[in-house]
């Protein structure tokens, strides 16, 4: 299926007309997209072709019964001048799961890192070449076959595009402050919905999310849908806490998305010795520790935003503050240690990062 890949290229690629200093996220898009087709019980020969509307009819089942997933990732510019990808083979695996929770055809192994990699080499020059800038990759799938028969689809559709955006981490930043959301949940309790990269989990947030923000909060801190006890996730990212110098974030129950930027912390700091718990951790223990200065840190883990302080959570009229005031230690350090792997500037014991566009050094060598 790979071995042929259908390129047409635009005459003139618009990156040089682009302010890479002055992004917002998810705003700009690439020259070209990747699309693969499912039908007839086999995968199509991938396409790169110029960014663009895709055609769908009305009838169309996925604006009626939501099979659509996702991946979210990035290209990163390393200082040679190469493209970087980081631990492809997680998001490769998570989509699978993925599209098999929501009853779409899987990617075969290798065809999701194939294709990203051969996207990348089209439009390299999107990578940003400025600190903390990078492309944000979204690859997706979702069902294409017009019918509205309620069943699984027969035909799916592969897309990947890509975004340029710029640094999310400010390190002056005190941090987001957070709404504890005691009424919705995230995911329907039980249903191992949360473990899926699926877009119908983000639809559900958005009402409580936007009434985070018209009451000045930057995002909601889900509960778990049972209870309403036990912390879930700090908007669209994994949550960490510091108690008593243990590191804590809630454990992958199906309710937790299995964050790629997660793994990639509890393995740092496995490396250095840190104790982490996968637990439950109920808000009332947060509430406890704060009030009596065990709670050192609170942060926010995710591939938007790599690392970012938590400054505060809202729960039952009562703000909640972490000692630390913007980012403590472990979430400076392990944002350092991430970013370094990424972009190719620290040591890399695990192989997590993958060059895919040769810089400047490895081309005269060859």
């Amino acid at each position: 299926m790979l071995e042929e890949f259908n390129i047409e290229r635009v005459p003139m690629s618009r990156a040089g007309s682009v302010d890479f200093r002055a992004l917002k996220f998810g705003t700009v898009f690439t020259d070209h997209m990747l699309t693969l087709d499912f039908a007839d019980g086999a995968w199509s020969h991938p396409e790169i072709r110029p960014y663009g509307p895709l055609e769908i009819e009305p009838g169309t089942m996925v604006l009626h019964y939501a099979q659509s997933i996702f991946e979210g990732m990035k290209a990163y510019r390393d200082a040679d001048g190469g493209v970087r990808l980081f631990r492809p083979d997680m998001n490769a695996q998570r989509l699978q799961n993925s599209a098999r929770f929501l009853a779409l055809e899987p990617l075969p192994d290798g065809v999701f890192e194939a294709a990203l990699e051969a996207y990348l080499r089209v439009d390299s020059a999107w990578v940003p070449d400025l600190p903390g800038h990078a492309l944000y990759l979204r690859p997706m799938m979702f069902s294409a076959e017009e019918h509205l028969e309620v069943r699984p689809s027969v035909r799916y559709r592969f897309v990947i595009i890509g975004s340029p955006v710029g640094a999310y981490f400010d390190a002056e930043s005190t941090g987001l402050n957070l709404m504890v959301e005691t009424e919705m949940c995230r995911v329907p309790p039980g249903s191992g919905m949360g473990a899926a990269k699926a877009a119908a989990n983000y639809a559900i947030s958005l009402r409580a999310s936007r009434r985070a923000l018209e009451q000045g909060f930057d995002q909601v801190l889900w509960l778990d849908g049972t209870e309403r006890r036990y912390v879930d996730e700090a908007g669209l990212m994994n949550f960490f806490a510091v108690i008593d110098g243990i590191v804590q974030t809630p454990p992958l129950n199906g309710d937790i998305l299995p964050g790629v930027t997660r793994d990639s912390i509890i393995q740092l700091l496995a490396d250095r010795g840190t104790p982490v718990s996968e637990s439950p951790i109920a808000v009332d223990e947060i509430v406890t520790a704060a009030a009596g200065g065990r709670l050192s840190e609170m942060f926010a883990a995710g591939t938007a935003a790599v690392v970012t302080p938590i400054a505060s959570i809202t729960y039952q009229g009562q703000r909640i503050e972490p000692g630390e005031h913007g980012a403590g230690p472990v979430a400076a350090l392990l944002h350092e240690q991430l970013t370094g792997i990424q972009y190719g500037r620290a040591p890399d014991p695990h192989g997590w990062s993958r060059l895919v566009v040769p810089g400047a050094s490895a081309q005269a060598a060859e």
